[in-house]
């Protein structure tokens, strides 16, 4: 049997450390690696009739011990498991669906219930799953467990025929510039990215990491469902990445060691987390957006444990740079990982940029996807060569430090000038001085000067005149200071489910 595939990985780890804690979630489930090896096997005998014709398997489901079993289950039959995104729109969920040919979608009821959706596919309730076992069905599970061959076992569930090269899971995008696409990534992919990010952190067996990012998110995937099948460490999960009543009693109890997050969710856990629940924690790596530095000098003074900056893209599994523990720089998102190659080219020209300074950021690696599910053209826009085109605008320094200044689309053109938001949205958060994102910037079209820039925010009219009082001498250029009556003010900004701002929803909020 191949130790490439997930599947192999995932039966090796749980007959190593059987007697360990796998996963646990805050509805009380809690199981063993052996534990988990036994339902997933009794799993698969109730989804072989549900999934028998499709190669791809819909599952809506949040993070749980469910999920997570069911998607390790989905691995072992040699299914490719695809977690919907749902917080897209019924419309965004029927097309993923339909992208992957599904037919049959195992579903949370009180997800669906929340939800109040309607899927086009035959619904099962994961709730159903695992009731009434009859004696048939023990003796084959008990058996299969104890008696096959990690390959015999394999063979008998369907996952023996897949290869450290075939496809694992799809990630769909999560939407934020526009609609999303089915990013393809191999088991391989996923195996050398928990590698990549455990040659950093040393990922452990007796570490606990805290599951809050959803399986549909590439590093929910990647760290909570691969994660503790390769490298067997345990996972607590919650369902609400920002219910920090019920995040800190979970982290307390199973003596979590290891968050992943983002900048939002963090505010959240600063004022809802007595220090004594994360007196364990060891290891905090956020994405998805900046982390300010009063954010993360808040956290470290509170909870002992300074957050560190990694980044990524759903396309490289996602991990590509990572900040160590005694290797980092503020305001960096860290090194690039182990076996990634990068260049920083120029965005109209193609041409290699010198050291430290800024241009688009080219990646090359065995965490790079296999491509956009039925979307070749989209695909080769971006994958050239075993390049992956970022979109990102970035500068490598002399040290290796990767420092992000923003998304290609996250820039505007004013009087032919690249005008940089994420720079513009850091001013003006650092000048408000607040644990939360208050300002976010986007762009609407201009006649006179190709486009004009629009802040849309959450100040209180106070707060706002203090800020705009100090931006007027903030060290950035004149062109990239928005005047006060391109300010908005919204009762809220718009995120996206994975944690993002939204910047579709932002640019609709500024057009209308």
């Amino acid at each position: 049997m191949s130790k490439n595939t997930l599947q192999g990985n995932l039966i090796q780890t749980c007959r190593r450390f059987g007697d360990q804690l796998a996963l646990a979630d805050s509805t009380g489930a809690k199981v063993t690696f052996g534990e988990a090896l036994a339902k997933c096997i009794f799993l698969t005998g109730r989804l072989r009739a549900i999934w028998s014709d499709q190669e791809k398997v819909g599952i809506l489901v949040p993070p749980s011990v469910g999920g997570a079993l069911l998607n390790w289950a989905a691995l072992l039959m040699g299914k490719i498991p695809v977690n919907l995104n749902y917080t897209l729109s019924q419309a965004g969920i029927t097309s993923c669906i339909e992208q992957c040919g599904i037919t049959d979608v195992v579903v949370s009821g009180k997800l669906m219930k929340r939800l109040k959706i309607e899927l086009p596919v035959r619904v099962h309730l994961l709730e159903d799953l695992p009731r009434k076992p009859s004696l048939m069905e023990k003796l084959r599970t008990g058996l299969l467990e104890k008696c096959t061959s990690a390959s015999g076992l394999l063979k008998l569930l369907g996952g023996s025929q897949a290869n450290s090269d075939d496809l694992a899971t799809v990630i769909f995008s999560s939407g934020s510039t526009g609609q999303p696409k089915g990013v393809m990534l191999s088991h391989r992919n996923l195996i050398c990215n928990v590698g990549q990010v455990s040659g950093v952190h040393s990922l452990v067996q007796s570490d606990r990491m805290l599951g809050v990012l959803p399986f549909f998110h590439s590093f929910g995937f990647m760290a909570t469902i691969a994660g503790p099948a390769v490298a067997g460490f345990g996972c607590a999960y919650h369902f609400n990445p920002m219910e920090a009543k019920v995040i800190g009693p979970l982290s307390e109890k199973h003596r979590v060691t290891i968050m992943i997050a983002t900048p939002t969710f963090l505010q959240f856990y600063l004022r809802g987390i007595k220090p004594e629940q994360l007196k364990n924690l060891r290891l905090v790596v956020v994405g998805a957006e900046k982390l300010p530095n009063h954010l993360a000098d808040a956290f470290e003074n509170k909870f002992q444990c300074r957050p560190l900056e990694g980044y990524g893209s759903t396309e490289c599994s996602p991990g590509v740079a990572l900040s160590g523990l005694d290797t980092n720089r503020s305001g960096s998102v860290g090194r690039l990982l182990h076996d990634i190659q990068a260049k920083v080219v120029n965005p109209d020209s193609g041409s290699e940029m010198p050291i430290g300074e800024a241009g688009l950021l080219k990646v090359k690696g065995p965490n790079v996807m296999l491509g956009y599910l039925g979307m070749p053209d989209k695909t080769a826009e971006v994958l050239q060569d075993g390049w992956y085109d970022t979109g990102d605008i970035v500068r490598l320094d002399e040290e290796g430090f990767l420092w992000i200044e923003g998304r290609l689309s996250r820039f505007s053109k004013i009087g032919g000038e690249m005008v940089p938001h994420g720079n513009i949205e850091e001013t003006l958060n650092e000048l408000a001085d607040q644990n939360e994102q208050i300002f976010a910037v986007t762009g609407v079209p201009d006649e006179k000067k190709g486009e004009r820039l629009v802040v849309i925010h959450t100040a209180n009219e106070e707060l706002l005149d203090e800020v705009l009082k100090k931006f007027s001498d903030a060290p950035i250029p004149n062109l990239w200071k928005p005047k006060p009556g391109q300010f908005l003010s919204v009762p809220k900004l718009p995120y996206l489910g994975t944690g993002k701002i939204d910047l579709k929803g932002l640019q609709q909020i500024a057009e209308s």
